[in-house]
């Protein structure tokens, strides 16, 4: 039963895989719903084409300690280990780690020119997953239900670190949204658009982190040119999982701005940073508190997007 599941799906996407490369239906649909906007670069990245095409489960890193953002309740109880917690949340690149020096958390007012960032380096995401066609994104089982299902179709043993990171997408997917947030996850390139626009209408624009040049430098000065995008952006993070996820939220009382950046070896970044104006009922043993040593509802708490993060903002 499981093989001819397998092998069914592996036909199936083999076949629309083949019309695909003729069509390219999801920059047909692009364009017939932002037909004088160009198609972002960060969304080009994600089609699939003959050259990114591989097998579907070899995109799931193996390091369970790397898992997507997981968009945590604040009010929830943290775990066993806030650095771990961090990481997870917030896809801090193997090789960082939180110090008394790391700008995890910051306030709105550092959001100046001269201000020095310690930041994640930029160097090229490590989540290659594409974006399946819709047709196939459609039929594909994605629900805690069909777990097993799941597993056979990516041959995946129940107890490995792969299936653990899929497993905690999925439940966050299907989690209750929090007070004053509205989410959605999308499995294909349509159903991004489709949401975004039903949410915000046509007249939006799509932000990612720019980096000039892959740079390893962990510090950054802000410089001129900060901008305010204001409260109607719809935050976008792509999810560890064989193919391109994306878990997007709006949270009310969330700025969103974009930030030019220099790195110390000249290395330019355009990146992308939220405040978040209203913690009143973020769990008072939440890192940013104690990183920043204030208490929930005091003053905004910003942080710098993942690379791999993509907004939605009014045009």
């Amino acid at each position: 039963m499981g093989f001819h599941f397998v092998s069914l799906v592996a036909l199936l996407c083999l076949a629309v895989v083949g019309s695909y490369y003729a069509s390219m239906p999801a920059e047909v649909y692009w364009n017939s719903v932002f037909p004088n906007t160009p198609m972002p670069k960060s969304l080009q990245d994600l089609l699939v084409n003959k050259n990114n095409f591989v097998k579907l489960k070899d995109d799931i890193d193996v390091d369970a300690r790397r898992l997507t953002y997981q968009n945590s309740n604040p009010s929830a109880k943290l775990r066993s280990t806030d650095i771990e917690d961090y990481n997870r949340n917030h896809e801090l690149k193997s090789g960082s780690h939180l110090t008394s020096s790391a700008n995890i958390f910051f306030f709105e007012s550092d959001l100046h020119p001269g201000r020095l960032m310690k930041l994640p380096t930029f160097t090229k995401t490590e989540n290659q997953a594409t974006f399946l066609p819709r047709a196939v994104a459609d039929s594909m089982p994605f629900s805690s239900n069909k777990f097993f299902d799941i597993l056979i179709l990516f041959s995946m043993e129940p107890k490995s670190a792969r299936a653990k990171v899929m497993k905690q997408n999925i439940e966050n997917c299907e989690r209750e949204s929090i007070e004053g947030e509205d989410k959605y996850c999308a499995m294909s390139l349509e159903s991004l658009i489709d949401h975004s626009v039903s949410r915000r209408g046509k007249k939006i624009r799509l932000l990612s982190t720019e980096v000039e040049k892959e740079t390893k430098v962990e510090k950054f000065t802000i410089v001129k040119g900060v901008k305010n995008m204001g409260e109607k952006a719809i935050v976008c993070h792509k999810m560890k999982y064989p193919y391109a996820v994306f878990l997007c939220h709006s949270i009310n009382k969330t700025d969103v701005y974009r930030v030019p950046l220099v790195g110390s070896n000249g290395a330019k970044v355009k990146a992308t940073a939220v405040c978040h104006k209203d913690t009143s009922t973020w769990n008072p043993r939440h890192l940013a508190f104690r990183v920043l040593k204030v208490k929930p509802g005091s003053v905004p708490i910003c942080h710098f997007l993942a690379k791999e993060t993509i907004v939605w903002v009014p045009n």
